[in-house]
């Protein structure tokens, strides 16, 4: 455990790309925020200013970097490549339905993608980075993907990776992993897939 106390995660899904707005898998691809992607990164800005972050770090693509930018803390930032997103493989690019109707019942959670990825995979990279950010300690800021924010959250707290199924994480989200108040050794979802200006957000 670092100097800052037990590790206290704040994971933020990038902003809007035109692949994740048309809803195709972005992997390996390295494409730009959209307009409307960089505005709600920077809507995250005050949400994120009072915190006294001990690190920061971003997957090493340039829409987390970018939502890291805008959202006012680049300048603290370390590229951390087990933050990337999952390496689709085959599937890159590809939609869900699309991949399903040549492949009924897939889930990525559970079956990986050829010429990518595994689930098995992903696991150990989210149980790695895991080991490495306890060690760190503190206040954490995690620049991050869909899927992969998914699969670190249900490591966290201790699940098999198939239960990322049960998980979304929407664009220009904060979700905060942490310990639980009254059961410091109890790993614990603080706040999920919170959006600044949704809704009951």
């Amino acid at each position: 455990m670092g100097s800052g106390g037990p590790a206290r995660l704040y994971v933020v899904r990038h902003g809007e790309t035109e692949w994740s707005l048309s809803g195709q898998h972005t992997g390996r691809t390295d494409i730009p925020l959209t307009a409307e992607g960089e505005d709600a990164a920077r809507r995250l800005a005050p949400w994120l200013k009072g915190v006294a972050f001990a690190h920061v770090l971003t997957s090493p693509r340039q829409r987390a970097r970018r939502t890291c930018e805008l959202s006012g803390l680049r300048p603290d930032a370390v590229t951390e490549p087990d933050l990337a997103e999952w390496d689709y493989g085959e599937y890159e690019g590809r939609r869900s339905a699309d991949i399903e109707r040549e492949r009924p019942g897939w889930d990525i959670f559970r079956d990986g993608c050829p010429g990518g990825e595994t689930s098995e995979d992903v696991a150990s990279r989210a149980d790695r980075l895991i080991a490495h950010l306890s060690e760190m300690g503190g206040a954490i800021a995690l620049f991050s993907h869909g899927h992969f924010g998914c699969a670190l959250a249900v490591r966290w707290i201790g699940l098999p990776l198939t239960h990322g199924r049960n998980f979304a994480l929407s664009p220009a989200s904060l979700s905060v992993l942490g310990y639980g108040a009254h059961h410091p050794d109890t790993p614990v979802i603080t706040l999920w897939n919170a959006v600044p200006g949704a809704q009951g957000g």
